[in-house]
């Protein structure tokens, strides 16, 4: 164990993280010449065309150290989005030690901090690295003042490299030997190992990531989930190389995999501990806690056959992707469907994405929305997670709506654009901190519901990609929420309500109707599209009937005639109008998401 090394690599998004971990690979040959291609790890086409990471990713490299021993480097690539932080928790729990990467040219930003204070909080041991010091705008000593500030580390504790050209990559591979610590376990007690990932494969059911924290794991074991009772077969185990690697036992302190033939993903959950069918009384490893969703949306079949199908897709997709949560949702325009919990806006688009590519499902998502608290007058809370769900406002106390702590890191002379932003988002300042002459940063309690749609959009293009954004929940507020319904000819769609600020609700309503205009393909009969809270309508507007010239082969004569053939018309238009039910396109769905472009 002693020649073991548990490690992962964090930084803030776009800090090069994937391309150190290549050249890691690299230069202990792990992959071949033939085998090496940019970001390796990253094995998602999604990943590869958004040049994100959106899954952490682990291996294990063999490295031969100058004084002739080898070691068991494990590393994990974690992603570095505020979306996937929840990702970010799991792999520091599998972790002793961490790569902190800095990018020489912009400095620390906020994901920096943020999943550095989450590896302080799991004990582990930090290696500050500055990266892409070849670059020509790399300020390596501003940079280094910053760590220094951060961390409280000494200058030479911090490291130099360039990912790209593999400069400084031995000096790393030394200090993940000299300073992370092996890991800690006992080989001779019973088995206690970490689920930290899981993956669905159609062929051979579902492979388990774990990390062996005592004891160890022999192909044909019996071993046995603690939170389910569950007692599985041990058809294969093994060690995570750039494939799966077989063995016959994998020990104490390594990462590794299982195969046990289970296909039902209920009965894998991230987080649990496998131990042996021969211990009595296991003991559950303290893993992470449960994943807590920030933004809410429904996902729905286009067509209502393919309803089971979906589901078994949510479920294999929630085994690669434990942060996702859903359950069922049933709607008047789209029928059956699922109410998920996604950590943000692109963590939403990631999973829509998913399911339309890897399990070729075609979904309608609504509105995305928060869970807001409601009191009723009898002292009741309901939690909301969608409009529908909305208490009526006669025998409703008050409402309560989540609040964030953000976090924003920019250059000095975007100050002003960044108040304005946050102020307009019914924001409050709580504090402004320069971290060094070129470094403000910016701290707010902004309600989520604004954040939501497109706050992060706006403050990269109003400080021209500068500002980093990261935050926490901080709980629930009194707040004046109102649900704002969509009528169309005097009937609700329920899939576009809304709850909304009352302030917002007009401005809103308003650009909902004129939206809805453009996108609602026009009838026989007009459309009355209408905005209302309760039973106050506060935005209007028509789609006017295509009409047929019954008048042309009225030539001359008395204008009776023409008016009897218009009255006619009118008549058979008003009876149309009752009968007839407007059909609402996908894109007008979608339109609410981008009423602001």
């Amino acid at each position: 164990m002693k020649n073991i090394r548990n490690f992962c690599i964090i930084a803030h998004i776009d800090h090069g993280k994937s391309t150190l971990a290549d050249r890691l690979l690299q230069v202990t040959n792990t992959i071949s010449e033939r085998q090496m291609m940019d970001q390796v790890l990253d094995d998602m086409d999604l990943e590869r065309e958004k040049g994100i990471t959106i899954k952490s990713h682990a291996i294990q490299i063999d490295y031969k150290h100058t004084d002739g021993q080898s070691y068991n480097l494990n590393l994990i690539d974690t992603p570095g989005h505020v979306d996937f932080s929840y990702e970010v928790s799991r792999a520091l729990a599998a972790c002793e030690g961490a790569l902190l990467l800095v990018d020489a040219a912009q400095g620390i930003q906020a994901q920096t901090i943020s999943n550095l204070y989450l590896a302080i909080e799991n004990d582990l041991e930090i290696i500050p690295v500055i990266n892409k010091i070849d670059m020509d705008g790399a300020m390596i000593e501003e940079v280094q003042d910053q760590i220094v500030d951060l961390i409280g580390c000494k200058p030479e504790d911090i490291l130099l490299a360039s990912g790209r050209t593999g400069l400084g990559i031995d000096a790393i591979l030394e200090a993940i030997i000299s300073r992370i610590p092996p890991p800690k376990g006992d080989e001779t007690k019973p088995l206690q190992a970490l689920v930290f990932d899981s993956i669905f494969n159609s062929f051979r059911g579902i492979i388990i990531y774990y990390r062996i924290l005592n004891g160890k794991i022999k192909k044909g074991d019996l071993v046995k989930f603690v939170s389910t009772d569950k007692v599985y077969h041990a058809e294969e185990v093994g060690i995570l190389k750039l494939g799966l690697e077989p063995k016959t036992e994998v020990n104490c302190g390594e990462v590794g995999y299982i195969i046990t033939g289970i296909k039902v993903a209920k009965e894998v959950k991230v987080g649990d501990t496998i131990t042996l069918q021969s211990n009595k009384n296991p003991i559950m490893v303290k893993g992470f806690e449960d994943v807590k969703p920030m933004v809410f949306a429904g996902i729905f079949p286009v067509d209502t056959d393919d309803f089971e199908e979906l589901r078994e897709c949510m479920d294999k997709l929630q085994l690669n992707d434990a942060s996702l949560t859903y359950e069922l949702e049933t709607s008047k325009a789209l029928g059956f469907g699922f109410r998920c919990g996604f950590l943000g806006l692109l963590h939403m688009e990631i999973i829509q994405e998913r399911l339309e590519r890897e399990f070729n499902q075609t979904v309608i998502t609504t509105v995305p929305n928060v869970a807001f608290i409601a009191f009723t007058t009898k002292g009741e809370r309901l939690i909301v997670n969608n409009p529908l769900e909305f208490p009526d406002p006669v025998k409703t106390d008050r409402i309560e709506e989540p609040f964030i702590k953000a976090q924003i890191i920019t250059k000095p002379e975007y100050i002003g654009n960044i108040m304005t932003l946050c102020l307009g988002k019914r924001g409050i300042l709580l504090n402004q901190n320069y971290l060094t002459q070129t470094r403000v940063e910016l701290l707010f309690e902004v309600p989520l519901t604004e954040i939501v749609f497109d706050f992060y959009d706006k403050l990269k293009s109003q400080t021209r990609g500068y500002a980093s954004f990261d935050y926490h929940p901080i709980g629930y507020r009194e707040s004046d929420i109102v649900k704002m319904d969509i009528l169309l000819n005097n009937e609700k769609v329920d899939a576009l309500s809304a709850l909304i600020h009352r302030s917002r609700s007009q401005e809103f309503g308003r650009k909902l109707c004129e939206k809805l205009k453009e996108l609602l393909p026009r009838q026989q009969f007009q459309i009355a599209i209408q905005a209302a809270i309760g039973a106050k309508v506060i935005a209007r507007e028509n789609i006017s009937a295509m009409r047929k010239d019954v008048t042309a082969k009225c030539y001359g004569g008395d204008i009776s005639r023409k008016r009897k053939l218009l009255e006619k018309q009118k008549e058979g238009k008003k009876r149309m109008r009752q009968i007839g039910n407007v059909e609402v396109p996908q894109e007008a769905f979608l339109a609410v998401l981008k009423l602001d472009d």
